[in-house]
């Protein structure tokens, strides 16, 4: 999953609030309560906060492997599905 926890530390390191980002910066409080939830943010949002901080993505955000991840096939998995299929067709 992926986690916006650094944004938070970086804001306070920089002393710049949330409300600094809503006002000076434009940044939507929609945008501001996806964050606090870890929910999906664009790439486009990523860059903006970086440039305001003056810091890199991994100030802003980090990623962490849970259970969802594992839901999702594995290298090797699509590996045997390629050798299979082309078995498969010889």
């Amino acid at each position: 999953m992926i986690t916006y926890n650094p944004l938070w530390k970086t804001m306070k390191e920089k002393k710049i609030s949330q409300y600094r980002l809503i006002t000076k910066y434009g940044i939507s409080t929609g945008q501001i309560n996806r964050l606090k939830k870890n929910q999906y943010v664009s790439t486009h949002t990523i860059g903006v906060l970086c440039t305001i901080l003056k810091c890199s993505v991994q100030d802003v955000m980090e990623f962490r492997m849970d259970n969802s991840e594992y839901a999702f096939p594995s290298p090797e998995m699509y590996e045997d599905h390629i050798k299979n299929s082309a078995d498969s067709q010889s």
